[in-house]
């Protein structure tokens, strides 16, 4: 099943595109300190890594998509570029980006790409390498954030049969200073529906909290996206400190045709107060052949708001949570 089933219309659930960025998976928009947006995400062929940049939400669309990095023809970064990351960190531009081998395809591992210059889509990108875990195994969907003057990484990192959360201190963007220390490792019957998985973490902060999103089950229509938490003013490198969710926050929405959302991110809207959920999800339940070789997961975008007791409100796929506050 190859069609993209994109109808090119304005949502009057969500008010924008739907789908929104087609055949764009694990999508991460960054919101400039001038306003500019950028996009990037996994393409269908995972042999590249692609920017795009537009003053709008809905104009990255139809935006001009750049490539600014291909995967090696051997050795290391040579196959399954995975879900890209833009970050802005100490006025340089850092990529955090996933990849096996050339000739070891399934040894995913975090690496990063710095740009010095002011445009990352046409300045010159450098390698800094792979990022070195406590231990080496499959690890994938590097992301971070800076929280009281401390830059942090989340990734995801399989221990066993399990994929899990970890996370640690960065001596620099592509140096973790240890010990990393495992947030959150699948439990429930959401987080284990046809392999034992978190994913795909995304940070928000607000509200005294730090909360987390990530993404859990294999990546079909079960799919889905659960949540942590832990106070701002505690030590976030304490497990305990983290608390997580018993039920999924975000999961397939048959009504509207998204099925299996996850690998989302967070940014906010043109006012600078509409806060946005973006993720991916198919158009249809059943998929042809693997997972990895379904071509149509859609990049899509939604408002979300809050509850009363400080919690995300992420609404359903395709239907936009009502203003409450």
């Amino acid at each position: 099943m190859m069609t993209t089933n994109r109808n090119d219309k304005v949502s009057e659930e969500t008010g924008y595109t739907s789908p929104w960025i087609v055949e764009r998976a694990d999508p991460y928009v960054w919101k400039h300190n001038d306003g500019t947006y950028y996009f990037t995400a996994s393409v269908p062929e995972y042999d590249r890594i692609v920017l795009r940049k537009a003053t709008t939400i809905e104009g990255l669309v139809d935006a001009e998509e750049t490539v600014i990095w291909r995967k090696h023809d051997t050795g290391e970064m040579g196959h399954h570029i995975w879900a890209p990351e833009l970050h802005y960190i100490d006025d340089k531009w850092y990529v955090y980006f996933a990849a096996g081998k050339a000739e070891e395809i399934w040894a995913i591992r975090p690496y990063v790409l710095e740009c010095v210059d002011a445009d990352p889509i046409t300045g010159t990108w450098v390698e800094k390498g792979k990022i070195e875990l406590d231990f080496e195994s499959f690890s994938l969907d590097a992301t971070t954030f800076n929280h009281k003057g401390v830059q942090y990484l989340i990734w995801a990192q399989y221990k066993g049969d399990d994929s899990n959360i970890y996370m640690a201190k960065l001596a620099n963007p592509w140096t973790i200073v240890g010990p990393q220390v495992l947030l959150s490792t699948p439990q429930y019957d959401w987080e284990t529906q046809g392999h034992r998985v978190n994913e795909g973490p995304a940070v928000l902060v607000r509200n005294g909290r730090i909360f987390v999103a990530f993404s859990a089950s294999a990546t079909d229509h079960r799919y889905c996206v659960g949540l942590l938490e832990a106070s701002e003013d505690s030590d976030l490198l304490d497990p305990s400190s983290w608390t997580k969710h018993p039920l999924p926050v975000f999961e397939t929405n048959e009504e509207t045709e998204n099925f299996g959302p996850g690998h989302n991110c967070f940014t906010v809207a043109e006012d600078g107060v509409t806060d946005l959920i973006i993720y991916h999800a198919r158009p249809y339940r059943d998929i042809i052949g693997g997972a990895l070789s379904d071509p149509n997961r859609h990049a899509r975008v939604q408002r979300f708001t809050w509850n009363e007791d400080g919690t995300p409100h992420f609404g359903k796929p395709g239907k936009a949570a009502a203003v409450t506050q």
